[in-house]
């Protein structure tokens, strides 16, 4: 799912996405809960015709920004008390006003608030979270179906309530989440509390131990992953849907992700370089423009340079997930894992 925080895939336009075959858009629930509002999108129509987008929408709780705003916020049983970083004043998030808020916005797929732990964390910490995560999943699920069947403030009378699975890195936790989550009940499962510090094999080996315990027939969704390795390796670890800023956040900062490893665009060795960006790839940039090209846009802060190098990268990731599904038709998926293995050596 391509990130739009805002509304927006920051860079392109929704019609790019359309021609890039993206088929859902994740939200931001924090910032739009923020500005321009929930209350205020539920009036225009819900966020699908707020921002013309016709597919499906995704929003996260808004819990992850929230914990990450670790000087900002309280944390009790009630929800997470928090700041704006926009003007600093002071909210209260709870498991039911982060299910009333994507029910104005009228997302296909709505995530329950969680906790989410720092890495590394005690066996302690990461078991206090899940159990509190697993008290607010309860909360949230009530309310939805409470909303729900009321029909107030209901946009989309089709939406879908994922549960998060959280427990850090210890499997016997995980575990543990898991039961607590599928008692509850839910349309779908995320694995939370991952990618966030520790190494990509530990992510893996909880991926790996945490997936089959979630239903088969349920999409199963690890939430802020990953690197194009990451995706390969994770749908054979049982994974069906991936979220990440870091194809346009690095396309934003001239990283691009090629048929021949990690490009740096900045580098001086592409100034005179009158190839295209990745000579495997069929995208519009790499149809129409040079290296030397998106070099100097990016070394003259041109605006295009974003814009372009997004539209690539949105489009590397997008064709990973389109060859997985082939080469699990084909049942060649180890085949495509060593080839990823081989350009992404780090799994960077």
């Amino acid at each position: 799912m391509p990130v739009g925080t805002q509304g927006t895939v920051k860079a392109v336009t929704h019609r790019d996405l359309h021609d890039l075959g993206a088929e859902i858009l994740l939200g931001n629930t924090y910032h739009l809960y923020l500005r321009p509002g929930a209350d205020r999108i539920g009036r225009l129509g819900g966020l699908h015709r707020f921002i013309g987008w016709t597919k499906p929408i995704l929003t996260d709780s808004g819990g992850y920004q929230v914990f990450s705003l670790a000087s900002r916020r309280k944390i009790s049983e009630d929800g997470v008390t928090f700041r704006s970083h926009l003007d600093g004043s002071e909210h209260l998030l709870t498991p039911e006003s982060a299910s009333d808020i994507q029910s104005r916005l009228g997302s296909d797929v709505a995530m329950v608030l969680d906790e989410c732990v720092e890495y590394p964390a005690t066996h302690d910490r990461a078991r206090s979270s899940l159990e509190r995560t697993a008290r607010w999943a309860s909360r949230a699920r009530a309310r939805f179906r409470t909303v729900m069947e009321s029909g107030l403030d209901v946009v989309n009378p089709g939406q879908a309530q994922f549960g998060i699975v959280q427990g850090g890195t210890f499997p016997d936790l995980r575990r543990q989440s898991a039961e607590a989550t599928l008692e509850i009940g839910f349309e779908g499962y995320a694995i939370g509390g991952l990618s966030v510090g520790e190494p990509s094999q530990e992510m893996y080996d909880i991926t790996e131990q945490t997936a089959p315990l979630l239903p088969g027939d349920r999409p199963r969704y690890l939430m802020g992953v990953g690197t194009p390795l990451d995706l390969v390796e994770s749908v054979m670890r049982g994974i069906d849907m991936f979220d990440c800023v870091l194809p346009t956040r690095n396309a934003r900062n001239g990283q691009l992700f090629t048929s021949l490893g990690r490009l740096n665009i900045k580098n001086a060795e592409f100034a005179e370089d009158p190839g295209p960006l990745d000579p495997a790839c069929r995208c519009y940039t790499c149809r129409h423009f040079s290296r030397a090209y998106l070099r100097h846009l990016f070394n003259a802060s041109e605006m295009t340079s974003g814009t372009l190098n997004t539209l690539h990268n949105l489009n590397f990731y997008l064709d990973t997930m389109r060859r997985i599904r082939e080469a699990i038709m084909l049942s060649t998926l180890e085949e495509l894992r060593q080839d990823y293995r081989r350009i992404f050596p780090a799994g960077i």
